[in-house]
């Protein structure tokens, strides 16, 4: 049966990386060009399986025998590269679906990135490969290496010299030179890869597959990736969330974080770029570690690498030493940005420390002074007492340059042995600039070197995140129904509220009018004082055109409020249909928080709240997360917002009502998902949090309608 349906993360990805057979359409003698480079790696790394060369002038090509056609090899081959004119792909493609091919790597460029004929042409490659049932790579890609079998479906010079020794780093890029930069520079480290995939312009193929290929594949351990973008949020989500489950940590190097470079994204990629702030935040529920340039993506996954999963830190306690007491502070200041903590030592660890080093100064960071290097025996000791400090926190040790010193180096290669020798599962980190081969000795012994202090600081936080990973709780989601929404809720904050309110969201109570006295009755009935505001489905700011009056306290400031409010629409907003006024009860006391839900463009609905006033506007201080979130989470981005000690009882103030607050959040979070095909946007400014145990209320909502839905707002 005929589909057109996309296969699931990871599904058919074996045709790459295990495949019993080879062609390559479009072989070449030259091994300078596209076509002729992978017939000679597959050939001089030594691939065991069947290799077909495919050219229509037949003959012999690298010494192999050559085909007209992928019709005519004596065997299928389970793999096709593809490495002809964009115009001659179509029917490569076609020819491989005919001969039982299942996976398919186009190298060739000229299709989506090219403009619209290209577009359509990459199209029909779509709906070829699924409708056989194979899968495609590309097209405009590097193809894929697999490192223990030899089998490359690439043309990557980083393969020029040599083959990246065989080890437990996968590596998922979509694009190809930033992807083969990493398996380089991940070997020259002296680390080993197991596989490697870049997508280029991932007609079917994309990131997702990689990253779930690589969580289910027993050779490797860790994933690195380079993202430009997201094509589709549910398999990159369902993606992290099988390496999560597997303990697969993931490093993503996610570039195009600013306006212009998500520009430059869009451009290259042809595909919408979320904002970066989602982005963090769907990394951080799913357990993936973010970093910011490719020099820490090494940093980092080399250092997770040679640590694996069970030996990576989870607690953000850090033991300091440096033979400078500058250098300490230095270390210290670093590693308490980077949210590392510094416990204190033992009584009984600092009497040691004395006994090895009596100049040491023996608080966290711990001046060892230049004595701690006289002797590996005192080295030794100094370091046994730190690793048997009952804190249970990471080591850091300073080297600066003395590596670069014979002596020296002899005496901290010594101890360095017989202390992993003999606190094989303690973690303990070096930071030194090198040499290289001295470096490469520490790290066989299983212990991280990092470049310098600010490096070390970010990769120890970075691998404390990792080495969490088993311990986040499940991401909510949202299984119920998707319902329509009464076009009513964009006209107005009052009809807003309403639906909040039916969605178990505390909303004061009150009415709308349409005169004075009506209004009067109203402001009665409530109690006084009230507020006034201009009901309109025209004016969304309506402290802007004067729609909004505080603090009445009698009949006559609300008749003569009531007649301001409408007189002001008019001056301001003559076009404007005015419901009416809405009277309100004045509500004083408590802290004001923001909320909010938009549609991002590729992980919809998105939830964001932030302390009101300016801390939101001004100070950006505010957290997001992909809906639905549950109270928990809610909860946790109420906590990391940097002026939560307003809410927490700062300088002796009432603690606020947080838990009622991360409700109002979560439920908020699920009405924007129940209604995703109607609203747009929500905006719940201010939510006024109350002391503890009083709960919440919303004061002012508005909604926008999704395209074509809702009235004409």
């Amino acid at each position: 049966m005929l589909t057109q349906v996309q296969a699931a993360p990871g599904a058919g990805l074996d045709a790459f990386f295990k495949a019993q057979g080879v062609a390559v359409i479009g072989a070449s003698d030259d091994v300078t060009k596209i076509g002729g480079r992978p017939v000679q790696l597959l050939r001089k790394y030594g691939y065991a399986g069947a290799i077909f060369p495919i050219n229509p002038k037949g003959g012999t090509i690298q010494g192999l025998p050559a085909y007209a056609s992928i019709l005519e090899t004596p065997t299928a081959p389970e793999l096709a590269i593809v490495a002809v004119p964009a115009d001659a792909t179509l029917q490569a493609v076609r020819d491989c679906a005919s001969r039982g091919v299942r996976g398919v790597i186009v190298l060739s460029t000229g299709f989506a990135e090219a403009g619209p004929e290209g577009a359509a042409l990459q199209a029909e490659l779509v709906r070829v490969v699924r409708n056989h049932g194979m899968r495609l790579l590309g097209p405009n890609c590097l193809g894929t290496v697999n490192v223990v079998d030899k089998l490359v479906g690439s043309f990557s010079i980083a393969l020029e010299q040599s083959m990246p020794p065989a080890g437990h780093v996968g590596i998922v890029s979509q694009s190809g030179n930033i992807g083969s930069f990493t398996m380089r520079n991940m070997a020259d480290r002296g680390l080993g890869v197991s596989r490697f995939i870049a997508t280029g312009n991932e007609a079917d193929v994309d990131v997702a597959d990689g990253i779930a290929a690589l969580a289910q594949d027993p050779a490797t351990h860790i994933v690195l990736c380079c993202m430009e973008t997201c094509r589709h949020a549910g398999r990159l989500i369902e993606a992290l969330e099988m390496a999560r489950l597997q303990k697969k940590p993931v490093i993503v190097l996610k570039i195009g974080a600013t306006e212009q470079g998500q520009a430059a994204a869009a451009s290259h990629t042809g595909a919408l770029t979320g904002s970066d702030a989602v982005f963090d935040a769907v990394f951080r529920r799913h357990g993936v570690l973010r970093v910011r340039s490719f020099e820490e993506l090494l940093d980092v996954g080399h250092a997770a690498a040679l640590l694996r999963t069970d030996r990576l830190p989870t607690t953000d306690a850090v033991t300091l030493v440096a033979a400078s007491g500058g250098f300490g502070i230095m270390m210290a200041d670093a590693m308490v940005e980077a949210g590392m903590t510094l416990p204190q030592l033992a009584d009984s660890t600092k009497a040691l420390i004395r006994e090895a080093v009596p100049t040491a100064g023996t608080n966290n960071p711990v001046d060892a002074s230049a004595q701690m290097s006289a002797r590996p025996d005192i080295l030794l000791k100094m370091l046994t007492a730190l690793q048997n400090d009952a804190n249970g926190s990471t080591l850091v040790l300073l080297l600066a340059l003395s590596l670069y010193n014979p002596r020296l180096r002899g005496v901290f290669l010594e101890a360095l042995s017989k202390i992993r020798a003999s606190h094989p599962d303690r973690l303990l980190i070096i930071i030194s600039q090198g040499p290289a081969d001295a470096v490469a000795e520490i790290n066989a012994l299983g212990i991280p070197v990092f470049p310098g202090i600010p490096a070390a600081a970010k990769g120890l936080a970075g691998l404390v995140k990792l080495g969490q990973l088993g311990t986040l709780p499940a991401a909510a989601t949202y299984a119920g129904p998707v319902d329509k929404v009464d076009a009513a809720v964009f006209r107005n904050e009052f009809h807003a509220k309403k639906a909040l309110a039916a969605a178990g969201i505390s909303v004061p109570r009150e009415e709308v009018v349409t005169s004075a006295d009506a209004a009067v009755r109203s402001a009665r009935a409530t109690g006084y004082p009230v507020v006034l505001k201009i009901a309109s489905e025209d004016i969304a700011h309506k402290t802007e055109i004067g729609g909004v009056a505080l603090d009445l306290q009698d009949d006559a400031a609300v008749r003569q409020a009531y007649a301001r409010l409408l007189a002001n629409a008019e001056a301001h907003a003559p076009k404007a249909r005015v419901d009416g006024v809405l009277v309100a009860p004045m509500v004083r006391g408590g802290v004001e928080l923001i909320a909010g839900v938009s549609r991002d463009p590729v992980f919809g609905p998105v939830v964001m709240v932030g302390l009101g006033g300016i801390y939101a506007e001004i100070l950006k201080d505010v957290a997001v997360q992909v809906a639905p979130v549950s109270e928990d989470e809610a909860l946790r981005m109420i906590r990391s917002l940097k002026m939560f000690p307003l809410l927490d009882g700062a300088r002796g103030q009432a603690k606020a009502d947080v838990a009622a607050a991360a409700r109002t959040v979560a439920r908020l979070s699920e009405f924007a998902c129940r209604h995703a095909e109607d609203v747009a946007e929500i905006d719940v400014n201010p939510i006024l949090v109350k002391p503890e145990g009083q709960g919440v209320l919303v004061l002012d909502a508005l909604m926008v309608p999704t395209a074509g839905n809702g009235s004409a707002h």
